[in-house]
């Protein structure tokens, strides 16, 4: 049996039923140009324990009931450049 590594994510979509759409976020170095910094000064009723970067190419599906907590949420503005890249990704 092998251990699961807990992973922050990024709610999207919140799916009829008990499936959620999420992005990949993660505190490591990422060389790709879709990753967007976050900060703490990005999130709004919580904090990042570091500087991270959330990883728009990174989306995947999951069971709601695997969400552990919140760290918080993103503000609209930076929320809004994450859902920018999404579409701009799917569209050309």
């Amino acid at each position: 049996m092998s251990a699961t590594k807990r992973r922050p994510a990024l709610v999207l979509v919140d799916l009829p039923g008990d499936d959620v759409i999420l992005c990949q976020i993660t505190s490591q170095n990422v060389k790709d140009n879709m990753s967007i910094n976050i900060d703490t000064t990005d999130v709004i009723n919580g904090a990042l324990s570091n500087p991270s970067n959330v990883r728009p190419n990174r989306l995947f599906t999951a069971d709601e009931n695997i969400i552990l907590y919140s760290l918080g949420q993103l503000k609209n503005d930076k929320l809004n450049v994450v859902v920018s890249c999404i579409v701009n990704m799917v569209t050309t």
